[in-house]
């Protein structure tokens, strides 16, 4: 199967800021997949056979763990479950924690970010609270709006920035 991508868009995993998900037995998508099997999501069979067989019911494209390990979860052609209205042509990117992440997963967000654009070029880069509804229908969706917090920074700030974190969103060492 192949589909439009018109949208990446960065989440959190709403851990503990600075707590390595993953470890030597289980990847951090395996643990998130086990969250969203407990929340009821699920990958279509098919889906399941062709990729990340292990995984039944992730919804997000990539986890980036503390230790800036990238692991997989859904294929590129696969829809994923990650932002309600959005999921059929969008790429779901998961950090680790709430909003402070470590210099190796700002890396490796940067990385994968730049990656994804060249393979689609000019898609928005967005966070998972700037697709929350529009409540008062003035076309911008403001703090008060969002749905989420995810992923606990200012995507667009991130991008303007030349992918340069502010300070408060940057674990210390």
């Amino acid at each position: 199967m192949s589909r439009t991508i018109n949208l990446i868009v960065i989440h959190c995993a709403a851990s503990p800021n600075g707590k390595v998900l993953g470890s030597a037995s289980k990847s951090a998508a395996a643990v998130i997949d086990q969250w969203h099997a407990q929340r009821g999501f699920h990958r279509q069979p098919a889906a399941i056979a062709a990729y990340n067989p292990d995984l039944k019911a992730i919804g997000y494209h990539f986890v980036l763990d503390v230790d800036g390990s990238k692991s997989t979860g859904r294929a590129l052609d696969e829809i994923g479950a990650h932002v309600a209205g959005h999921n059929a042509n969008s790429i779901g990117i998961c950090m680790v924690g709430t909003d402070q992440y470590s210099t190796a997963q700002w890396g490796a967000l940067t990385s994968l970010v730049k990656s994804l654009l060249a393979k689609y070029p000019g898609v928005p880069v967005v966070g998972h609270r700037d697709r929350s509804p529009d409540l008062n229908g003035d076309g911008t969706i403001e703090p008060s709006e969002w749905t989420k917090t995810c992923p606990g920074f200012t995507v667009a700030d991130w991008l303007a920035a030349g992918m340069k974190p502010q300070a408060k969103n940057v674990l210390a060492s």
